[in-house]
């Protein structure tokens, strides 16, 4: 399964575009539609050309982790809001998840609640409420369960 324009236009629009680089709520070099980057890497500036196929990268990655992890079958939209949230979390913390642990029993309401509720879902930086975050949680939650 790919990652449809559904999915991808959702993260552009909840990451933003930027042409230079600047440091995203959790401190890492970031440009484009939220790509980061190490300092060695150093980018200047990006064309949204340019930035898309930098997200479109990012995605065959988070592709390829979600093959290797999810174990049950998913729809489109499932596939889309994991893809948003991934790209937004990170492989690392989603794989330790206990989401991830739910959705692999099957359990998709419960790894829904783990993902994207207000209570439980990821929707703070650096312990405070985000309304942004919640809001990318709550357009995740409704591609999830279209």
């Amino acid at each position: 399964m790919q990652v449809s324009q559904k999915g991808i236009d959702l993260i552009k629009k909840f990451e933003g575009f930027s042409s230079v680089p600047y440091k995203c709520p959790a401190g890492k070099n970031t440009i484009g539609y939220g790509h980061s980057f190490t300092p060695s890497g150093q980018i200047n500036y990006i064309s949204s050309e340019e930035a898309e196929k930098l997200l479109k990268r990012d995605l065959v990655r988070i592709k390829s982790y979600i093959d290797s992890a999810v174990k049950v079958e998913l729809t489109q939209g499932k596939f889309d809001a994991l893809c948003s949230l991934i790209y937004n979390w990170g492989c690392g913390s989603f794989g330790q998840s206990k989401g991830l642990r739910e959705l692999n029993k099957g359990n998709y309401v419960k790894a829904a609640n783990e993902f994207f509720s207000k209570n439980n879902g990821v929707v703070n930086i650096k312990g405070k409420f985000s309304n942004g975050l919640y809001s990318r949680r709550q357009a995740e939650l409704e591609l999830w369960n279209g």
